[in-house]
């Protein structure tokens, strides 16, 4: 038997050491080198596990059919969308999220949906007994006779099982539990994990059966296992959501078939989940009306604009020491937009405690929210709700200038489709006005605080070319 060669592999970089140290040379983390072992094939061996792709010849990219394997779409838009159009043959997908979330309960439905299309599903369990399995299926009205279940943690018996029939759809729940009798250390190591996670991937392009792999997240929220198993895989989906709210995230962080930015919203019920079409309205379903510290703002994720709402809350304290809390958006940006409102508009937050708020789970990160979220912040600061009906859309720059952002014309529509009735813009903008909105354009932060409220600037305004304050 072949020697096997020592190295230590990151598990946050992927990158590779031929000693342990303390801090990754590559990305420079602390304390995630971890010892993988790669045992090197003897003469003639390692072709029934390598196999290839298409022959061992070259052949010409022109003469490759691009249609052999169409997608095989599934019964939910949602999910269908954050996957590009649904299921490519041959693909591997990664599917991480907390414990409890729902990865085991979304892929359950998925392979419902193929079996109820005539396809055959293989589910592997390597955690559950096979008695569990079908209690969650019954509990989630999947029992179908096109599913398959094994109960197996042993790489090889997987594997055969894959290539012994047609199979149109393997899951396996979860990859951490996989082992490869040829590697040493115990499952979930990063030689299993990785070893695992690449022979499925050469089997998958072998057969053209796609496959689903469920991955554990750590305490930090990243998928476990070393980083270069989100290199491998074709697709790596992450599932978000607190397990005490109704409205579950599935977002594309990585896609070779489509775009990594698009989103799909499900909603947990008794009966597991349930795909929500309009997300914008079930995000302003409870929204809070007339409030303090309350505004609407149009976010775009993916090709699809959501209305979320930004909640704020300004609360002074005698503490020497400050917080700031962000949930569902960057803290350094906030921390950007405190420093403009501190500078341009003459708020002081010194002695206050601001906890800023995205409703509903949903997590924003593009700056077109900036101005809804300074608005927020003035409206619970000076106590003064802004107006029923408003969805503000700009980025904010340094100097207090409100600035253009893209797909306009869109979020406006998506805003008059839910019967708001006015919207802040930047200036310059070239975009339909949908009926019934009425826009209003702004240039500046103090222009648009001004607009919101409909009151002239308190003291300290900062005019806008003039760069002083009015006292």
């Amino acid at each position: 038997m072949p020697k096997p060669t020592i190295t230590f592999v990151c598990t946050a970089c992927g990158g590779e050491s031929l000693r342990w140290a303390g801090q990754c040379p590559h990305c420079q983390a602390w304390n995630t080198l971890q010892e993988f072992q790669v045992r090197r094939a003897g003469p003639g061996k390692g072709q029934a596990r390598t196999g290839s792709v298409g022959g061992s010849k070259p052949i010409a990219l022109s003469d490759i059919e691009s249609e052999a394997a169409p997608r095989r779409p599934l019964g939910w838009d949602e999910l269908n969308r954050v996957l590009g159009g649904g299921v490519v043959p041959g693909s591997i997908v990664l599917v991480g999220g907390e414990p409890g979330v729902g990865k085991s309960t979304l892929l359950m439905h998925a392979a419902a949906q193929v079996a109820q299309r005539g396809g055959r599903v293989l589910y592997i369990s390597g955690e559950e007994s096979a008695q569990q399995v079908r209690m969650r299926a019954q509990r989630l009205d999947a029992l179908e006779s096109g599913i398959f279940l094994l109960a197996e943690n042993d790489l090889d018996a997987i594997c055969e099982a894959i290539s012994a029939e047609p199979t149109a759809l393997a899951i396996i729940d979860s990859i951490q539990t996989v082992t490869d009798a040829g590697f040493e250390g115990s499952a979930g190591s990063v030689t299993q994990v990785r070893e695992s996670a690449a022979r499925l991937m050469r089997l998958a392009k072998e057969t053209g059966v796609p496959i689903f792999l469920v991955g554990h997240v750590t305490k930090d929220g990243a998928i476990a296992g070393p980083r270069v198993l989100e290199h491998i895989v074709d697709t790596v989906l992450y599932l978000e959501g607190d397990r005490r709210q109704e409205l579950r995230i599935l977002r594309a962080m990585k896609n070779r078939f489509g775009s990594a930015e698009e989103i799909g919203v499900f909603a947990m019920g008794e009966a597991g989940l349930e795909e929500v079409p309009d997300p914008s309205a079930a995000l302003l379903s409870a929204a809070v009306i007339s409030s303090p510290g309350t505004a609407i703002v149009a976010a775009l994720e993916g090709t699809r604009p959501l209305l979320v709402e930004i909640q704020s809350l300004v609360n002074k304290t005698e503490n020497s020491m400050v917080r700031r809390i962000a949930n569902g958006i960057d803290i350094n940006r906030l921390h950007m937009i405190l420093a403009v409102l501190e500078k341009r508009l003459g708020h002081k937050f010194g002695n206050s405690d601001i906890f800023v708020s995205v409703a509903g789970g949903i997590r924003v990160t593009e700056p077109a929210a900036d101005l809804g979220l300074a608005l927020s912040i003035v409206s619970n600061h000076d106590n003064r709700p802004l107006p029923d009906g408003l969805v503000v859309i700009g980025e904010l720059g340094l100097t207090g200038e409100v600035r253009r952002v893209g797909q306009l014309e869109r979020r406006l529509q998506e805003a008059a489709r839910h019967g708001l009735t006015r919207a802040l813009i930047p200036t310059g903008a070239k975009a339909g006005r949908p009926s019934g909105l009425d826009v209003v354009e702004v240039r500046t932060l103090a222009e648009a605080a001004s607009a919101a409220f409909s009151t002239p600037m308190r003291s300290g305004a900062f005019i806008q070319g003039a760069g002083v304050s009015v006292s």
